[in-house]
């Protein structure tokens, strides 16, 4: 993605009166045509990626990253490990919710989604490429959806997660969530409140403001 310092436009192409423009997104207050959360993103390695809605057209690169996935990776058999399997999958997320991936470099390395759509209360996934974890991009990804889901009238978010999985915890916690059930794994919820609102849906999405 390019951005021309020429022509005045926001950072999905439309024409305004206020410039939003590259990579350095530091000084960006956002325009009238913005998406609820800035689709600009600079990991923990300066890597440049861009967040967009997923479509049906992304299935099969999705299923081509998900085969690189390990039995670490997985969890409760999600995703599924055969790619039939994990097609089906896809195209029932694809039907029922609400997808975000991460793009960049020719490729698909993330992908968030909640679902029902249009459920107050969704149920949340996040999963990136084991190539690209330890970057920023699963909370960006967290942080996407968020503000996705508040733009379309939810309550609350919930996510499932197992017990050991304290890295991916510590990151929830840290979004906002709080533990409300622990009988079977944890299950998490993210009020879509207020002050969630002001955390995710203000410009400009970058690494150092995704502590």
């Amino acid at each position: 993605m390019s951005y021309i310092h020429s022509v005045q436009s926001d950072c999905m192409g439309n024409t305004s009166a206020e410039y939003c423009g590259g990579w350095d997104n530091s000084g960006c207050q956002g325009t009238p045509y913005c998406q609820p959360r800035c689709p600009r993103f600079v990991d923990k390695t300066g890597g440049t990626w861009t967040f967009r809605v997923g479509t049906a057209d992304d299935i099969e690169q999705l299923v081509e990253m998900y085969s690189a996935f390990d039995a670490v990776d997985r969890a409760q058999g999600i995703p599924p490990k055969t790619d039939h399997r994990c097609r089906s999958w896809l195209e029932d997320l694809f039907a029922e919710g609400h997808n975000i991936v991460a793009e960049g470099q020719n490729r698909l390395v993330g992908h968030v989604v909640f679902t029902a759509a249009d459920d107050p209360q969704p149920e949340l996934a996040v999963f990136v490429h084991p190539d690209y974890h330890n970057r920023g991009i699963g909370t960006e990804l967290c942080k996407q959806a968020a503000a996705a889901a508040v733009a379309a009238g939810c309550e609350t978010l919930m996510l499932h997660v197992e017990q050991k999985n304290r890295a991916a915890i510590a990151v929830y916690e840290r979004l906002g969530f709080e533990i409300v059930d622990g009988e079977f794994g944890l299950e998490m919820m993210l009020s879509l409140d207020d002050t969630t609102e002001r955390a995710v849906c203000e410009p400009p999405a970058h690494y150092s403001q995704t502590v």
